[in-house]
């Protein structure tokens, strides 16, 4: 499910957020895509969990086509806009899956991400493949690439296929040229048969060939991470953990290009309520981007604010080093006590700003 919601944020100094700092903003429709399939496996006319990543004037947003009602959806769609979004070129990316042209060989495909090196001039769409040549026990991650600004995009190429079952996949590139790390591109998922333990691969040839995945020093378990990549190349991956029966926050490193990941650290135990309904947000999955000094922003959705955890707001916390965070800040959407579920954050970030004056803006 994505929102229809959009808010739009200019970061305080302090990030003490207030109703004074932040506005709704009214937003024209735009279709930009279309559910072509007829398989009468799939729930049709949907296209879902759209991820979008912008440089310069081109805009790529990648998303599910066809959604299967148990997980996963016939294709992975795309649109891209070469002049700022004023206008889109769509389509679904070819050998996937059997309602591909040319089809592939996986059953369904999910978890659409997007990323683009800027070293090699590649765009990439991140997500899994499921059930390859009819074994349902393994789901693999894959990219497509595209080299003429997200217009045609290649067949899959295979980031982590070892026979288990991968989730929760997102892809970023380091594209500051001073960077010693320049070039490179990450990405997180992980691994079901492992009780979600969290990996780690990195290229270094614009997605053409991937590492073997790493762990985090201490084989942490955590699911839905979104690796950030400051200017000075550290990567900052934060991620949601698992206690017991309790959600966490938390974050971890690399400073050497993706060679070794640290240990997580804990931002904070999540305080959490299932939205009423039986929606499905019952993992509360961070948002997570950064701005032009490095200083990372992550919203998730937390009842600790609420009399009786009888709701969720939005919340915030910011880093500069993925190791200390700021306190938690609560996003005032409605009045405390309102009743009102706010869930599912999306988190852009206008990466030519920065710190007191950088730009958010907020779906939910």
């Amino acid at each position: 499910m994505k929102s229809r919601t959009l808010t739009c944020i200019t970061a305080a100094l302090t990030l003490a957020l207030s109703p004074t700092i932040f506005a709704f903003a009214g937003v024209t429709l735009l279709q930009l895509s279309g559910d072509p399939f007829t398989n009468s496996t799939s729930q049709h006319r949907t296209e879902v969990e759209p991820d979008t990543f912008a440089f310069g004037s081109t805009v790529v947003s990648a998303f599910q086509v066809g959604r299967f009602f148990d997980g996963g959806a016939s294709d992975i769609g795309f649109a891209t806009s070469t002049n700022g979004g004023k206008s889109f070129t769509s389509g679904f990316l070819p050998g996937a899956t059997p309602f591909s042209t040319p089809a592939g060989i996986y059953a369904r495909v999910s978890d659409a991400s997007v990323a683009y090196d800027a070293k090699g001039g590649v765009w990439l769409i991140s997500f899994l493949g499921l059930f390859p040549n009819g074994n349902t026990r393994e789901v693999d991650v894959l990219v497509s690439r595209s080299t003429d600004w997200g217009l045609t995009w290649s067949n899959p190429v295979v980031v982590n296929a070892d026979g288990d079952s991968k989730d929760k996949n997102w892809t970023v590139c380091d594209n500051t040229a001073s960077s010693p790390f320049y070039g490179n591109c990450y990405t997180e998922f992980d691994d079901s048969k492992l009780v979600d333990q969290i990996e780690m691969s990195t290229s270094t040839d614009g997605g053409q060939t991937w590492g073997t995945a790493q762990p985090t020093a201490d084989h942490a378990h955590g699911i839905g991470g979104q690796p950030l990549v400051q200017p000075n190349g550290t990567v900052i991956v934060p991620i949601v953990g698992f206690t017991g029966r309790k959600f966490l926050i938390l974050s971890f490193i690399s400073t050497n290009g993706g060679a070794r990941w640290s240990k997580p650290v804990e931002v904070t135990a999540v305080a959490f309520h299932a939205p009423a309904g039986s929606i499905r947000a019952v993992i509360p999955f961070p948002s997570a981007e950064i701005d032009a000094s490095g200083q990372v922003y992550v919203v998730w959705s937390d009842c600790r604010f609420e009399p009786g955890c009888t709701a969720s707001d939005l919340v915030l916390s910011t880093s500069t080093d993925g190791i200390n965070w700021s306190a938690l800040t609560r996003i005032p959407l409605d009045s405390v006590d309102s009743g009102v579920d706010h869930f599912i954050p999306g988190l852009a970030v206008d990466n030519s700003t920065a710190d007191g004056t950088a730009h958010l803006v907020l779906t939910f």
